[in-house]
Formats: C-alpha cells, sequence, structure tokens
C-alpha cells in the first residue's frame, strides 16, 4: 500500500464579494494547510483578500493565488475567449494584488491555483498553459503550481522547471480518463462527507480514485482539495483530515524549493 509521509489540504476561498458571503472561510481555516485565495477577478475584494491573508497568517497556513477569468456574475467557471497574452496578463494582476497584501501581512506567497474555467483550460490547452507558466516565472522567487494531477499543463510547468504539486478532489466527481466531470453532470459534486474522507483516504493511500462509470482512475495526490463554496465545506475538511491522520498521514503544506520524498 502507497501511503505518503505527507500530504497538503488546501481549499479555495476567499471568495466572498461586497455584501455577499461566500462560504465559511473562518470554520475551515483551522483544518486545512494551504489556502488558495480568490484575487478579485471571479470572487473575492481588496477587503476580503486582506483578511483571508490575515487569517491564514494566524492559523499558519501556506497562502496561494487563486486567479480566475474576470467573470464575477458566472464565477468564474464560464469559458472566456481571449486574445494571446491576455491569460498571462490577467494571472500577472491577480497575483500582484495577493502578493501586496501577503508582503503588507509579513508573509509569503507561496503558490499559484487557476480557477474554474481557467483551471480547465490551462490543464489542457498548451497556448493558455505556457502563458500561466511565463507569468508565474517572471516573478522574483519561485512559486509553486497547484495542477490537475497528469494534466498536460502540469508536464509543461515540470519541463519548465516549475515545482508541480498534483492536485486531487475528494469531493468531486471524476471522468473514467482523469479528468473532473462537468459541474452540469449528476454525481460531479459529492457533498456526503463519509464519502468524501473515503475517497481521500483512497487518494492518499491507493494513488486511485472511483470514477463515475464505477472504475478506479490512477490519480497522484500531493495536495486534496475542498471547495469552500460547498455547504458544510468545514465539517468536511475536519472529518477529511481526521480520516486521513488516523492512517498516519501528516497534513503539511509544500514549500516552493527542494522537497524531501514524500513515499515510504
Amino acid at each position: 500500500m502507497r501511503v505518503p509521509k505527507t500530504l497538503d489540504m488546501s481549499c479555495d476561498m476567499g471568495e466572498s464579494f461586497g455584501p455577499y458571503t461566500l462560504g465559511e472561510d473562518t470554520r475551515i481555516m483551522p483544518f486545512i494547510t494551504s489556502a488558495s485565495i480568490a484575487c478579485g477577478f471571479h470572487g473575492g475584494d481588496p477587503l476580503v483578500m486582506r483578511h483571508t491573508v490575515q487569517k491564514a497568517k494566524e492559523h499558519g497556513v501556506s497562502i496561494g493565488a487563486h486567479p480566475g477569468y474576470p467573470d464575477l456574475m458566472g464565477f468564474g467557471r464560464r469559458m472566456l475567449h481571449t486574445l494571446p497574452g491576455e491569460i498571462e496578463a490577467y494571472v500577472l494582476y491577480q497575483m500582484g494584488a495577493l502578493n501586496a497584501f501577503a508582503r503588507t501581512a509579513g508573509v509569503s506567497l507561496n503558490y499559484v491555483k487557476p480557477h474554474g474555467a481557467l483551471y480547465n483550460h490551462v490543464a489542457q490547452n498548451e497556448q493558455a498553459a505556457r502563458e500561466l507558466i511565463h507569468a508565474i516565472q517572471s516573478q522574483d522567487a519561485p512559486l509553486l503550481l497547484y495542477m490537475l494531477s497528469g494534466s498536460l499543463c502540469s508536464g509543461m510547468a515540470r519541463a519548465a522547471g516549475i515545482e508541480v504539486i498534483d492536485e486531487a478532489f475528494p469531493d468531486r466527481g471524476y471522468l473514467k480518463d482523469g479528468s473532473l466531470a462537468p459541474r452540469s453532470v449528476q454525481g460531479a459534486v459529492i457533498h456526503q462527507v463519509p464519502e468524501v474522507c473515503s475517497r481521500a483516504v483512497q487518494l492518499a493511500t491507493e494513488g486511485t480514485i472511483p470514477a463515475l462509470d464505477g472504475s478506479n482512475v490512477p490519480v497522484k495526490a500531493g495536495t486534496l482539495c475542498v471547495h469552500g463554496d460547498t455547504p458544510g465545506a468545514w465539517i468536511m475538511a475536519r472529518e477529511m483530515r481526521k480520516a486521513l491522520q488516523a492512517k498516519g498521514i501528516r497534513i503539511q503544506a509544500p514549500s516552493p524549493g527542494p522537497q524531501p520524498g514524500d513515499q515510504t
């Protein structure tokens, strides 16, 4: 049985906007090790970003930029047509905004994880992936990339010298090719806490996850993501962490730079 020594638990958060509250970030924060913080394009605003960074600092949680398409109304989950260079500019803009709040709080921006439709697009489109990689490479300090395990973007980023943390989703349905099921498909989002915990343990110990067709799909996981906008996500995060620790897995965020082996 394959059991990693350490595993990251991440959450997409900071997605509230103005008077609209989305997710239970304050309740989730104690149970995760990495916070992927919205940067104002699909969700979040300057006050929410500053607050979320501060809460992450208080809990010792690693901070990542969660850039998306400029699509507040669609929550960044609609595919937008872009001209060459636009995705790189979108990512640079959003990373810069969050990095300013991180530096003001005396903490570091550690990674980048695209959001929603942008995440799915860069995962499989060479031009989009290249623009994301250029944006990350342009920064003064090295940044990790959290990206869908086995994706085109993951391979391209590694080839470009970026350290990639393979991401898996216990609360999302998978297709047999290892891609995420579209949210329009029944079973694409999993709400039952025991099922999510079981899938998380299977990912961590066996390196597979059940697909919608009943098969077990190989998925390498360095971080397990919980979606903060899922109702009851904080309970899901708490129970998932307990289930993983019961299997002897240490929950810890990765850091940019050389890492020791994470498998026994």
